[in-house]
Parts: structure tokens; sequence; C-alpha cells
């Protein structure tokens, strides 16, 4: 199989994508049968259908951002592709790295693509996504350019934060719950905080970036790239939705709240009144 590393892609993004469209002219299997599926909710089908609608939402215009998604049934990765606008891509424009049954034995300098389509190349955020998988043990993640995302980076530092609005229940937190056996979701009161990291010339150079984050706030789903977008992500592609559809309502209601002079978090000296 055809080894791709993310080291490469800080070197020679050019050699890799010749590489790649070499050995596919070498190869006429390209493992349809991976991305081919009658179900919706199959991982290439719901990549393509939630692209779509990012896409009707201004948040993946031009070809920009993405998903992938970590199949719980065959633990493969899809990965949208590179440079395909993405109200039509089709499954078979996905790529599929082979999978792990345990997301912390994925080397994400040195993974096995499985299927791989004609003329077209990985994600740039591969890396990323990959990533995402491996420190934190995720199911889903996903990347948008999002308008309000853009904005609220360049609103706040090091964090974006909002608190007392009805929203941020739908969020997750690091608070755990001894009699459900679980992570509970933050309470109205609570503050919703989201790390910011500063872009680059190419998001494969945000990993190292990404990965400190992963690392020092394991609990977060949500990192903002400043100037860029944002990445989401969840247990599931169906949770990594809500939160990223929740997390966009909350930034564009505080680049509001800004406008009008209202701070976003509440302070315990204003708790009385609105």
């Amino acid at each position: 199989a055809y080894r791709y590393s993310s080291v490469t892609y800080r070197y020679n993004l050019t050699l890799v994508w010749l590489l790649i469209v070499y050995s596919d002219m070498c190869d006429n299997n390209h493992h349809n049968e991976l991305v081919i599926s009658d179900d919706p909710m199959h991982p290439a089908n719901l990549i393509c259908s939630l692209c779509a609608k990012f896409y009707e939402k201004d948040w993946c215009l031009g070809t920009g951002g993405g998903i992938s998604i970590k199949d719980p049934h065959t633990n493969h990765y899809f990965i949208a592709p590179s440079g395909v606008q993405k109200e039509l891509m089709k499954p078979t424009d996905l790529f599929v790295v082979k999978g792990t049954a345990n997301s912390n034995e994925l080397n994400v300098d040195d993974v096995t693509f499985v299927r791989r389509p004609v003329g077209l190349k990985p994600s740039d955020c591969t890396p990323l996504f990959l990533t995402c998988f491996k420190e934190l043990d995720v199911g889903a993640v996903i990347h948008t350019h999002s308008t309000n995302a853009v904005l609220a980076s360049l609103l706040y530092d090091d964090f974006f934060e909002i608190s007392h609005i009805e929203q941020i229940k739908a969020m997750p937190s690091d608070k755990w719950d001894a009699n459900a056996n679980k992570y509970v979701n933050l309470l109205f009161q609570d503050t919703l905080r989201i790390p910011i990291i500063g872009n680059k010339n190419f998001e494969y150079e945000l990993t190292d970036d990404l990965l400190e984050v992963c690392k020092k706030y394991p609990h977060s789903c949500a990192v903002l790239v400043r100037r860029h977008g944002i990445f989401v992500w969840g247990p599931s592609i169906a949770k990594a939705k809500i939160y990223n559809e929740s997390i966009d309502y909350l930034l564009g209601l505080a680049i509001q709240m800004r406008q009008m002079g209202l701070p976003t978090v509440k302070s315990t000296l204003t708790q009385g009144h609105k």
C-alpha cells in the first residue's frame, strides 16, 4: 500500500500529489466498496451530505473546509479530498485511511491509505484530523471557514469566552458526574472557553499547535484558528455537528454583543442585572 506521511507535506506537496496520481495509474483497484453504500449514515455519504449543507451555510466555500469521520465498524478514517467543491463532492472522491483498533496506535506521520481516488490528493487538513483522532480518541472532526469563526478570532486573544447563554448547555465540559458515570455538559451559568491559535501559510503547519491544544485542553471540543476558521470534534459525527452548529451560533452572538458594548462573560458583579 502507498505510504503517506504528513511530514512529507512539509517539504514537497507537489511531489506527494504526483506520487499519488502515478500510484493510481499503476493500480486499477480503487476499493469503491469502501465508499459505496445505500445507507445515508455511512461515513462516505455523511461527509458528502454534510459538506453540501455546510456550503449552503457559507462555511465551506471555494473548496475550503472539510470533514473526517472514523467508521465505528471498520475503524477506517474517511477523509474529504483537497480542491473539490464541497457541494459537488461524491463518495468516490473520498480517501480512506487504514483503521486502528485503538486511536492512540495511529501513527500520524506514517499512515496507509486503503483507498485513494484517481487524480485527487488528501485534504491538507489530513494530519490535523488524524492528530485529533489519535490524541482525543474522537469519532469525527469538522473544519469550516465560518465567517463568525474568523471574526471572533480577531476579537479575542488566547481564548474565545462566553457565559450565561442558553445554547452553552449543548457543549461538553470537564465535569464528571459520578452518578451518571460520564462527563456532563456545561450549565447556563458556566463559561465556554475555546483556545485560539495563530494561522500559518499551510494547514499542515498547524499540526504542532493543534497537538499542544489537545494535550493542554483535552476536554475542549474545538480550536479557533485566527483569520482562518475553526476545527470542531466530537465522539461521533452527530455530536461534532451539534457542537459545530452551537459554537457558530455563540460566536455570531458574541460578535453582536461586542458591537453593542456588552461583555460576553457575565461577571459576578453583574449577576443581578440583565
